[in-house]
């Protein structure tokens, strides 16, 4: 829950009583006598000792797919998160910057309370624990749920206009740039596929089409991982929203393709064609561009949702061939399947399921067991 807060916030600071008590903290799990987390420590005294929060413990909260790490920091006046981002990988002023932006158009966000961006800190408003996927999965009030997320998500395209000019646009190098993810993480290291001269032309043909059908789509402010995994259940104000950092101004369908094409939990298609057509229809009348018809928009929730998968894949196996991390690999044959049924349905993707279907797919099982038993490929086979 969002816990009081008895200083202010991060750009009108007062003076910091001194602790009563010693500030405890919950050692990380890497954590050892002979490799001690010199930033758990700093950020631990920056919390206690220069912030003043009385406090019983820090907890590790949460980590996500990036260099960030997230703690909750328990005490009798309510909890908090303080997120450590070291500055020499993860710039903090995205965060606070879009996290201004969503507050205003008013959804539910972390607030910035405090802030060291010389040493990659914020403490922010606690959104709780209650995650939507556990209970998506468990069918606890699925359509409310999503109703909640949908409406958010309309209020953000409906009414972010002004902050979505200002946000860096998810244009054709960006777009291009996270595709290419494919053939060098998910093709070559993951499966170990040589790319040929064919297959780069191959590639190269299904990411022009992609691109131009993305690039058409109307511009609005793009959170880029509007999920099951960053929203959270909160009483009254449903859903909080995580993990907006990386925000663009790009495609109108991108949102909708994390949301309901989400990598960590399927729907049947007819209830996901459902959902985008009554947001479709909520979304011109609040004034959002949304395609001349119905079939219009389904072909741009489509096209982007393969662009997005595209990149996924390429991201997912990077995560475990460079940094270690093997838990989105799981996650990996749902993401290939969605884009085999997506591309199935336009004869410009055709070479590219072909491909995937007779030489990726079959190898994918394998590839996953490579990894399961930690063998990385840090460079192309």
């Amino acid at each position: 829950m969002e816990g009081a807060y008895n200083g202010t916030d991060y750009n009108c600071r007062q003076t910091r009583k001194p602790l009563k008590t010693p500030l405890a903290v919950t050692p990380l799990p890497t954590e050892s006598p002979t490799r001690p987390d010199a930033r758990f420590a700093e950020l631990s005294h920056w919390v206690g000792a220069e912030l003043g929060l009385e406090s019983t413990r820090i907890v590790p909260a949460s980590a996500d797919a990036s260099f960030r790490r997230y703690f909750r920091v328990e005490r009798p006046a309510g909890s908090l998160i303080v997120m450590d981002a070291p500055p020499e990988r993860e710039n903090i002023e995205p965060y606070v910057r879009a996290s201004a932006m969503l507050a205003d158009i008013g959804v539910h966000v972390p607030r910035v309370l405090e802030q060291d961006r010389a040493r990659g800190f914020l403490l922010l408003t606690d959104l709780g624990t209650r995650q939507y996927l556990p209970e998506l999965k468990a069918g606890l009030n699925v359509d409310a749920l999503y109703a909640d997320a949908l409406g958010a998500l309309l209020r953000i395209q409906a009414l972010g206009g002004e902050h979505a000019r200002e946000l860096p646009p998810y244009d054709r190098a960006r777009l291009e740039q996270e595709m290419l993810l494919l053939p060098d993480w998910f093709i070559a290291r993951h499966l170990g596929i040589t790319i040929d001269a064919g297959l780069r032309s191959l590639l190269r043909a299904a990411f022009d089409f992609l691109l131009e059908e993305v690039l058409a789509q109307p511009r609005v402010f793009v959170h880029r991982d509007y999920h099951s995994r960053n929203l959270m259940i909160c009483a009254g104000a449903n859903p909080g929203i995580l993990d907006f950092q990386d925000a663009v101004c790009g495609a109108v369908a991108y949102d909708l393709v994390s949301l309901l094409r989400d990598l960590y939990i399927v729907w049947p298609s007819g209830r996901v064609r459902d959902w985008l057509i009554g947001y479709r229809r909520r979304a011109l009348a609040a004034g959002v561009a949304a395609g001349t018809s119905d079939a219009e928009f389904l072909r741009w929730f489509d096209l982007a949702g393969v662009q997005r998968h595209l990149k996924v894949l390429g991201i997912f196996a990077r995560l475990w061939h460079r940094d270690g991390k093997p838990v989105y690999l799981d996650d990996l044959p749902a993401t290939l399947d969605y884009v085999l049924a997506a591309s199935a349905q336009y004869p410009q993707l055709a070479a590219l399921r072909e491909f995937l279907e007779r030489h990726a797919e079959p190898l994918l099982a394998a590839a996953n067991a490579r990894a399961r038993a930690g063998q990385r490929v840090m460079s192309p086979p």
